[in-house]
């Protein structure tokens, strides 16, 4: 089967949406499927996105359907106008959206909506994300009672508490009309909102790269009825005030860079795969591609309260055993532990398998309660008393953020993270990228430093921690929840590059990401795609991404350099060094292709470069990929010039010898 370029470039043939470049005055942004992003006053970001979101009683967002898009853009304003439709399961909901630009630098938005059936809902309406990088700036807020409030937006990560059974807002952005800041020192930026009751919460969380305004508070009952022929009403309105009242046009710089710096930061962290979740066994081929990564570690899920988990260990154990590395094991205990601990402690002498670190949970807690913690202890050490124990949340950030158990009886602190909790775009999934260390500077600043695990790292939740229903049963050709396309594309390749990078410069213990196989994992199964008229993987092919990984483990127990991207949003890369040499791997993030200057390189390097043109060979003959020489290519002063395809990939090896 041969793939399509959209299908190796993000796994699926669908086009992405346009982006159209809108100017409101001096305001520069873009149009994208009835959204406006990134509103910017020269190189100063002022809001990040505007959406409406339907949230269902699950907290699952239904996809909007637009239709009859009329577009008047001018050269500093604009007007669009469209009708949209959210229809999913028993919700039908219609609205229309009308979006103005003004040439004096004023933008708003409206959505006027209609319930055309009766369901439950958790939200309907506007979201508006602010830049985290106002992490700590003044703002003043006007609320509800028209009284203000002088404050500033949270610089650590602020916990969205529950508080009687209810998520809260950040304090103190609730009940808000307006919300002012400075966007430069002599910029002010105010957003004002009708229609609901608005309130804030600090998406960082979740590795959302934003502050989120929204309507509808969470304290609120939820999920609420919707009774059809329910009509809603939202507006907001985006206002700019400069001190001489003299707004000005720039010019902006599309130059991109990418620089190594020469400082070496710290040791890179341990990099393993979690356990594959079909019931496939690994083969021998597979066994041997995996043993290309140098993986440290893989993680192995057990419910000591299933009396089927031996089988399913043992197995690991053998695996861990031929791949020469060491077991991960996520405990997960009920109120019946200490008997389950006896019997998994006699399993343990029985077949001696390799431990790296215990994470010890329990089945009906978010976050572990001590006294688990140390009845795991007592008889976990009794097998070696020297294996890391830890623990803290097998959810989110968020849930050890909002509560932070006893971290004394902790090794090591852990949770995971994905970047789709809150929007599925390549875009937004991008954003997420340099949020990831900042959830490790909060966890590590309210452990007392504690070293942290992130395990894993998927492209999709792994399942709904805020569910209230179950699951709509899958259609025969519907995904699950946890399947991401884009995991076996030259995107996922290149958000895997982010990843690795953002969370290797940060102070991890520890990395786990995907799977072993299958399409959550790094490489196909050899019976295929359960599902290949949506997930497009190649059968017994190893994804892009396995590159990565596998160039990544040649410098394992190696150090990670620091990097710089001039835009980060569009070039991603990290820089690794072992023993005199330096591997820089970039990844183009985005759709167009891109000129690229990398600086501080040696006088002569070796390329090699993965792409829509060798992407297939690579998938499919991996060994042959990775035994081609790099080529050589000199440099000028250190600096060198690359274009680099949609979505590509290119690793460099600098001679620092």
């Amino acid at each position: 089967m041969k793939l399509s370029k959209n299908v190796q470039y993000y796994g699926k043939d669908e086009p992405l949406p346009e982006q159209i470049n809108l100017k409101a005055g001096p305001l520069n942004l873009f149009y994208e499927a009835g959204d406006l992003r990134y509103i910017k006053y020269g190189d100063k970001e002022i809001i990040r996105r505007i959406y409406v979101a339907v949230r269902d009683r699950n907290w699952d967002t239904v996809k909007p359907i637009l239709s009859n898009v009329k577009m008047d853009i001018e050269n500093d304003s604009f007007i669009i106008t469209y009708n949209v439709n959210n229809i999913q399961s028993d919700i039908d909901f219609y609205w229309q959206g009308k979006i103005i630009g003004k040439a004096n630098g004023t933008i708003t938005f409206s959505m006027d909506g209609e319930a055309r059936s009766t369901f439950w809902r958790n939200r309907i309406g506007f979201c508006i994300l602010h830049p985290m990088e106002y992490a700590g700036a003044e703002c003043k807020i006007e609320h509800v009672d028209r009284t203000f409030e002088q404050t500033t937006f949270p610089k650590f990560i602020a916990p969205q508490l529950i508080i009687n059974g209810k998520p809260s807002p950040v304090e103190p952005f609730s009940n808000m009309r307006a919300l002012a800041y400075q966007v430069s020192p002599d910029l002010l930026a105010e957003v004002r909102f009708e229609g609901d009751n608005f309130e804030m919460e600090d998406q960082r969380n979740w590795t959302d790269a934003s502050f989120k305004t929204y309507g509808t508070p969470l304290r609120e009952s939820s999920p609420v009825e919707v009774k059809a022929g329910t009509k809603i009403f939202q507006n907001f309105s985006l206002t700019l005030e400069n001190q001489d009242h003299q707004l000005k046009s720039f010019e902006t710089n599309d130059e991109l860079t990418f620089l190594i710096k020469e400082k070496v930061i710290r040791n890179l962290p341990k990099i393993g795969l979690d356990e594959a979740s079909h019931d496939y066994p690994l083969n021998e081929k597979e066994l041997e591609r995996l043993k290309v990564l140098n993986l440290s570690h893989q993680r192995v899920n057990l419910n000591l309260f299933d009396p089927n988990y031996e089988a399913k260990f043992d197995q690991s154990s053998k695996d861990a055993h031929k791949l020469g590395v060491n077991l991960e094991v996520a405990l997960f205990l009920s109120n019946d532990a200490e008997s389950e601990l006896i019997a998994f402690l006699e399993l343990l002498e029985k077949i001696k398998p390799p431990i790296l670190t215990w994470l010890i949970f329990h089945k009906e807690e978010i976050t572990t309660s001590k006294k688990w913690i140390l009845l795991a202890r007592k008889y976990l050490q009794k097998y070696d008393r020297n294996i890391k124990i830890g623990s803290g949340t097998n959810v989110l950030f968020t849930d050890l953020n909002r509560s932070t158990p006893s971290f004394e009886d902790m090794d090591i602190v852990c949770y995971s993270i994905n970047p789709q909790v809150h929007a599925f775009d390549n875009l937004s999934l991008i954003e997420t990228l340099s949020v990831q260390p900042e959830t490790v500077k909060s966890a590590r600043r309210f452990s007392n430093n504690k070293p942290i695990a992130v395990t894993p790292v998927t492209f999709q939740m792994r399942f709904n921690p805020n569910a209230t229903v179950p699951d709509a049963e899958l259609e025969s050709d519907q995904l699950p929840s946890q399947v991401d396309v884009r995991q076996m594309s030259l995107f996922g390749a290149g958000w895997t590059v982010g990843s690795l990078k953002y969370l290797c410069e940060s102070e991890t213990h520890s990395l786990t990401y995907y799977e072993t196989t299958g399409w959550r994992g790094v490489m196909e199964t050899e019976y295929g795609s359960p599902l290949p008229e949506k997930f497009y993987s190649l059968r017994g092919a190893v994804f892009p991404l396995y590159h990565v990984f596998a160039d990544v483990g040649e410098f394992a127990d190696g150090q990670i350099m620091t990097t710089s991207s001039s835009n980060p949003l569009k070039i991603t890369g990290l820089a690794v060094h072992k023993e005199g040499r330096t591997r820089v791997i970039l990844a183009n993030l985005g759709s167009e292709v891109q000129q690229l200057t990398v600086q501080n390189l040696s006088a002569s390097v070796h390329i090699r470069h993965l792409n829509e043109s060798n992407v297939e060979q690579a998938m499919q003959s991996p060994e042959v990929f990775r035994a081609q020489n790099f080529k050589k290519q000199l440099t000028v002063n250190g600096s060198l010039k690359l274009e680099l395809l949609p979505f590509a990939l290119v690793c460099i090896d600098r001679a620092d010898q």
